[in-house]
């Protein structure tokens, strides 16, 4: 196990324990990822460890639009039966209202 110190804003010091993995990548990748690194004087694990995180938080709001999206269907089902009913009983109003009006 291996610690990560930072030191935050207003001299916050944070630990936080970090676990060394191994991973596999393509050739191709590994030299993008290396120009980037080396562009912005960063490690490997600073790169991957923020395009880790990116990636979970891009899931993450995929995952809320995805849950909108289904809300909005169900909603729109709903709001779909509310109108056939109110449309069904606007016509009996109208059917009732010509029947007085008729004096039937």
């Amino acid at each position: 196990m291996i610690f990560l110190i930072q030191f935050l804003p207003k001299g916050v010091l944070s630990v936080a324990r970090t676990k060394r993995i191994m991973i596999s990548l393509p050739q191709n990748l590994l030299k993008e990822v290396d120009g980037v690194v080396e562009m912005e004087k960063r490690t490997r694990s600073e790169f991957i460890r923020e395009a880790m995180k990116l990636y979970l938080q891009e899931r993450k709001k995929r995952q809320i639009r995805e849950r909108m999206q289904e809300g909005y269907i169900e909603m729109a089902r709903l709001n779909l039966a509310l109108a056939n009913e109110a449309i069904s009983a606007e016509n009996e109003a109208d059917r009732l209202a010509e029947e007085l009006v008729n004096g039937e």
